[in-house]
């Protein structure tokens, strides 16, 4: 409970009466007692006949887990013991700082309303678990002179995991497995090197896929349908360093680089390959080896929730050097790192350059959208200009790096945060296709 403006407005007034009272009428003391006497009891009459904090139940609900990048619901309940609503209540919420509210939340309870909620959208921008301490609520006094303030304890909390909307809602299934024949089955058709099946000559199809010795026997023209290969092996690598601290576009690098990983990992399970899972920043992390993609995708979700935001630089050399340690066939190594400019990258693309020797390895960085606003700007002054050239600069050394990394044999995707998904599903496709691996 505290003053209002109003009753410090009318405590303001009335002190400078009682000055001006007591300099030229010093026999008005009575009446100026009486006024202060009257105010006094206004303010707790207001404070009588006003709703307390003890005579509300307040309900709460938090889902128990969302998602990373998106907002969740927290519902509050508020309804009368006895009587009725105050007409205006205020809502604050004590939280942990990676959830955040968008404004603070006013209700106006309808004249004799028995119960009334409010939902306030909490912006998920980490991973990890995070409580709702207390709930602050504040409401006018009857009379208006006070400010009823009341603290109610909440004690939930919400897992924050990586962002698997496009899995659940079936987009990844959409991208890698369009129906054929009505039959749910994947087959990435293409010059593969796998059998498939065996099916009649017709007019149209390539001669060079007759089989002319199975066409001997069935006295008919039948041609070896090729589909691309399976069981591949797939390593996820994904650096946590200080680089993919960094926010991008409302969350961090890092999570944009779970959230492809793990889509693509969905994707590879559809589509038959292993996937493994390996990460690193100044040391190597955790390593999971290759399994079959369904069953890897739910251990891969457990461990990607679970990987810190780290503080240190990724040291390139020990970390790839220990994963090519690692690996005893040829794999496809998708890596999500990022880089500064052409110097810092050196020591990367050079143990790159070592993986890419006995495996196929596809580079995924993100590209920051607000660089692409900054090179021309909408003003002329001279920090415009300045940051200009220094967005040039920076696009101009990382298309540098990109173009090196090809000619190295990588294949290299620079991808801005919303569509890295759907790139990334997009480049495995073909890979798979033509038989890259």
């Amino acid at each position: 409970m505290r003053p209002s403006s109003t009753l410090i407005a009318l405590v303001l007034m009335s002190a400078a009466v009682t000055v001006f009272t007591s300099v030229w009428w010093r026999d008005m003391s009575y009446l100026l007692l009486l006024m202060w006497l009257v105010l006094a009891a206004l303010t707790v009459a207001d404070l009588v006949i006003s709703n307390l904090a003890g005579r509300m139940t307040i309900d709460f609900d938090l889902p128990p887990q969302g998602f990373v990048g998106h907002t969740t619901a927290f519902t509050v309940g508020i309804r009368p013991r006895k009587g009725a609503l105050p007409q205006k209540i205020e809502i604050r919420l004590d939280l942990a700082p990676e959830l955040v509210v968008d404004e603070i939340r006013w209700l106006n309870p309808a004249s004799g309303a028995g119960e009334v909620k409010a939902t306030l959208d909490l912006h998920l921008t980490r991973r990890g678990r995070y409580a709702i301490n207390d709930l602050w609520l504040k409401w006018p006094s009857r009379l208006k002179l006070l400010e009823m303030i009341a603290k109610m304890p909440v004690g939930k909390e919400i897992a924050v995991q990586p962002d698997i909307s496009p899995v659940l809602s079936g987009a990844i299934k959409t991208q890698i497995l369009p129906l054929e024949a009505g039959q749910k089955d994947l087959r990435l058709r293409g010059e593969g090197s796998e059998f498939h099946q065996l099916r009649e000559f017709v007019s149209g199809m390539d001669p060079r896929s007759i089989d002319w010795k199975r066409s001997a026997r069935m006295r008919s023209l039948v041609v070896r349908e090729m589909r691309a290969e399976r069981n591949h092996q797939i390593i996820l690598c994904v650096d946590s360093g200080r680089l993919m601290a960094e926010q991008l576009a409302g969350f961090t690098k890092l999570d944009r680089a779970i959230n492809a990983a793990l889509a693509m990992c969905w994707g590879a399970g559809l589509a038959g390959d292993l996937v493994g899972f390996y990460s690193f920043d100044s040391r190597p992390r955790l390593f999971v080896p290759a399994l079959p993609g369904r069953a890897a995708f739910p251990r891969l979700q457990t461990v990607c929730a679970g990987l810190r935001y780290e503080t240190q630089e990724t040291n390139h050399t020990l970390g790839l050097t220990h994963l090519s340690g690692r690996l005893k066939r040829r794999s496809l190594i998708v890596i999500f790192s990022d880089f500064v400019d052409t110097i810092t990258a050196e020591l990367m693309i050079e143990n790159i350059q070592v993986l890419a020797r006995h495996h196929f390895v596809v580079y995924v960085a993100l590209r920051d959208p607000m660089l692409a606003k900054l090179i021309e700007p909408e003003e002329t002054t001279l920090d415009a200009v300045a940051r200009s050239v220094a967005a040039r600069q920076i696009l101009q050394e990382r298309r540098a790096v990109m173009e090196k990394l090809a000619r190295l044999g990588v294949l290299c995707l620079d991808s801005t945060p919303e569509a890295l998904t759907s790139d990334l599903i997009a480049r495995y496709i073909e890979i798979k296709s033509r038989e890259m691996i």
